[in-house]
């Protein structure tokens, strides 16, 4: 056997290996889902970085896919955005970044909301003491 066979072997274990591993992380991508108590952030960056090792590996994943995958992998309370984001925006020209904008406001939005409920509550429960005072 020749130093060249050799080195062609060599060069087709390494590729089986690197489109083993790039099947692994699509599996990965595809399952991945977005946790109740989980942020817009954190879960944008699981993403990106499973895409980021399938681009490092020479594999090409579109933007639209990456879009898509975001608004399908949202817990219950952005169905709501996510449904909308869908219906009105043109999914194929969107960025990663502008979905992952839309959803942090969401997301801010949501968390305003239940501050102030949280406030209700509490003054709630003071008015409460006080007349039980009275």
């Amino acid at each position: 056997m020749e130093a060249w066979d050799t080195l062609k072997i060599m060069y087709m274990g390494a590729d089986r290996v690197k489109t083993a591993r790039v099947q692994t992380l699509k599996a990965e991508f595809e399952v991945l889902s977005m946790k109740e108590m989980e942020t817009v952030d954190e879960f944008a960056m699981k993403i990106n970085n499973i895409v980021s090792n399938i681009r490092a590996l020479g594999d090409k994943v579109e933007e639209a896919y990456v879009v898509k995958k975001l608004l399908r992998a949202v817990p219950s309370k952005f169905l709501q955005i996510a449904s909308t984001i869908k219906q009105f925006a043109d999914l194929d020209k969107m960025t990663v970044e502008e979905v992952v904008g839309r959803l942090k406001a969401h997301e801010e939005r949501i968390r305003g909301q239940s501050e102030v409920e949280e406030k209700k509550l509490l003054l709630t429960h003071q008015e409460w003491s006080e007349r039980n005072k009275k």
